[in-house]
C-alpha cells in the first residue's frame, strides 16, 4: 500500500463520499483508507477517531454546502435571480451526488441530526427571506420556502433513485429553474383582509 500522506479534505471528502454510498455506517477507517490506498496513520494524524471525522465531514459540508452557496449567492441584488441561481448551484454543483438523501435518510443519527437541522433551517430562512424580498408576507414566504426546499430535497432523492425514469431530473441542469418560475409570480399573490 502507498504510503503518502493525504490532508484532512482527502479525508473529509472520503467520508463525505462513503456517507453518500452506504450511509453512516460506510464512514469507517480501514475502508476509507483502503479505498485512499493509505494506512490508518495517515488518518489517526488528522482525527483522534471515526467520531472525529463524520462531525468534521458533517460541519464542512453545512460550511460549502449551506453558508457558501447563501453567501454566493446572497450579492445577486435581484431576488428572483438570487433564486433561480440558488437552485442552479445547488443542482448542478453538488459535489457529493446522492449526500442529501442519505443525510435524509440518517436524520435520526445523533451525528447527522443536529447540523441537518440546522442546515434545513438556514436554507429554509434563507429562502423564507428572498420570497419576503419578492413581496410575499412573512407567512406566504415561509410556506413557499417550505415548499421549495421540500421540492429541491425530493429533486435531489428522485435525481439518486430513479434517474432512468425522469431523464428530466438527470439531464437538465435547469430544470429546477421551473420551481422558482411557478413559485414566484411576477407580483406576491394578493390576500383579502
Amino acid at each position: 500500500m502507498a504510503k503518502q500522506r493525504l490532508s484532512k479534505q482527502d479525508w473529509l471528502t472520503a467520508a463525505l463520499t462513503a456517507l453518500a454510498g452506504g450511509g453512516v455506517g460506510a464512514v469507517a477507517v480501514e475502508p476509507l483508507a483502503q479505498r485512499l490506498g493509505v494506512t490508518r496513520g495517515s488518518f489517526y494524524w488528522h482525527f483522534a477517531d471515526r467520531n472525529a471525522l463524520l462531525h468534521e465531514a458533517l460541519e464542512w459540508w453545512e460550511s460549502q454546502g449551506t453558508e457558501a452557496v447563501i453567501e454566493r449567492v446572497n450579492g445577486i441584488a435581484e431576488p428572483r435571480q438570487r433564486l433561480r441561481e440558488l437552485f442552479r448551484v445547488a443542482i448542478t454543483e453538488d459535489p457529493t451526488d446522492g449526500l442529501e438523501p442519505a443525510l435524509v435518510a440518517h436524520a435520526d443519527d445523533p451525528a447527522v441530526a443536529p447540523v441537518l437541522h440546522r442546515v434545513t433551517r438556514r436554507r429554509v430562512g434563507f429562502l423564507a427571506d428572498v420570497y419576503a424580498e419578492l413581496g410575499f408576507p412573512a407567512g406566504q414566504a415561509r410556506h413557499r420556502a417550505v415548499a421549495a426546499y421540500a421540492a429541491y430535497v425530493g429533486w435531489t432523492q428522485l435525481r439518486r433513485a430513479t434517474p432512468a425514469a425522469l431523464p428530466e431530473i438527470a439531464d437538465d441542469p435547469d430544470a429546477l429553474a421551473h420551481l422558482v418560475e411557478h413559485h414566484v409570480p411576477t407580483s406576491p399573490a394578493v390576500t383579502p383582509p
